[in-house]
């Protein structure tokens, strides 16, 4: 066991944070956690937005300046050199979502060879991410998934959308950055696995460079990882596999519900978390030839592999593992996991305010689904002010 290692340390947790920051995340958390105003926060804030209402400023200085890093990549620097004081890394996560121009995917593709650009030239930002929707048409990817025949438009159109992949990818390989591809819908992750695994079959034969997404919340995604990477065994590359919980629950049920299919969701929370602290144990137990990601606001998934790692005796700074968190969540956890030398990064979303607003409402309505995570912030929050007064 790791005893040094403490989840309650606010001081470590929260040292990066004035006494602005904390009160701003106080009150901000306190209406999150108000299920009423998240459910009808979006369509009010949407309509706001569309007929010209100047609230712009009041998203920008409260939840897009809690959950994201600036509007470009220039503005995301003092949060990159904010985590990096406390020894957490930054994942640029160019956040637009929604589109489906060609010209738009041209422009996502561009934007996010300019963040591995930037990883190139930065310590602090070790991974960098995308999805396959910032590039790809959805519409297009869901007729792949499905096994439909393609028009001879929709074949070029695709073969288009691949070379973007491969752009970012190549790219990524150039310049020594690993890049992250993002899990989306079980009815378009066909394609995108598929992708995903092609890219490693280029980029991973050396090092580390593209990771794939599993998302254990579906009941198959821990089989799936442990067939890739007999896939990765046999073909001599390293898998690159970045292991979450998952993202797209609620959708994922009704839509199965609706379509009369069986749903991909596990049947409860206590399966995703077994399948989630199995995918960690076999990851740690193939460290050499598997490079991961744990992307979990999970404390006792973090203490689980914090604790692996001691165990098998593999370097906390060893590259081929890394915790992973989102921006103004679960401080707790990123730097005291970074106090204690563990290789940590967080998510820094960031884009056009009007652009990033589906990520963010995303983020309040999967955070007030999340039993006890709202109050577990505010109780820690809470903590490190009574801290402070005290002192």
């Amino acid at each position: 066991m790791n005893e040094k290692l403490s989840f309650e340390n606010t001081e470590i947790a929260f040292r990066h944070s004035t006494n602005a920051d904390l009160d701003r995340a106080y009150w901000l958390f306190k209406v999150i956690n108000v299920n009423l105003l998240v459910k009808i926060g979006p369509p009010i804030t949407n309509f706001a937005m569309k007929i010209g209402l100047p609230i712009k400023g009041l998203i920008k200085a409260t939840i897009f300046k809690h959950f994201c890093g600036g509007e470009t990549i220039e503005e995301c620097s003092k949060t990159t050199s904010n985590l990096a004081a406390g020894g957490v890394g930054t994942i640029l996560d160019y956040s637009v979502e929604g589109e489906d121009s060609e010209q738009v995917f041209d422009s996502t593709r561009d934007e996010i060879i300019r963040t591995i650009l930037t990883a190139a030239k930065s310590k602090s930002i070790p991974l960098t991410v995308f999805k396959v929707t910032g590039v790809a048409r959805f519409a297009l990817l869901e007729k792949l998934d499905a096994g439909l025949k393609l028009s001879v438009d929709e074949q070029l159109e695709w073969q288009t959308a691949q070379d973007r992949v491969l752009a970012i990818c190549e790219m990524a390989h150039s310049e020594g950055v690993p890049v992250m591809i993002d899990a989306e819908e079980s009815w378009i992750q066909k394609t995108i696995d598929h992708l995903a695994l092609n890219m490693m079959r280029f980029f991973n034969k050396e090092t580390n460079i593209v990771y794939n997404t599993y998302q254990l919340y579906r009941h198959d995604k821990l089989a799936s990882l442990i067939a890739d990477h007999a896939v990765a065994e046999l073909e001599g590359f390293i898998l690159g596999a970045k292991i979450v919980r998952g993202a797209y629950m609620e959708k994922e049920r009704k839509r199965a519900e609706e379509k009369g299919y069986a749903s991909p969701i596990q049947p409860n929370k206590e399966a995703t978390d077994r399948d989630y602290n199995d995918a960690i144990i076999y990851c740690a137990d193939n460290v050499n030839n598997i490079a991961f990601v744990a992307g979990t606001h999970n404390e006792e998934s973090c203490r689980l592999l914090a604790d692996l790692l001691n165990e098998k005796k593999i370097e906390h700074k060893n590259p081929h593992v890394y915790f992973s968190q989102l921006l103004g969540m679960s401080d707790n956890l990123s730097f005291n996991l970074a106090n204690a030398n563990y290789n940590v990064a967080k998510y820094v979303p960031y884009g056009p305010v009007k652009a990033v607003l589906p990520y963010l409402f995303r983020r309040a309505q999967e955070n007030t689904a999340i039993a006890g995570q709202m109050s577990r912030e505010l109780s820690l929050i809470s903590k490190e002010r009574k801290r402070r007064g005290a002192a």
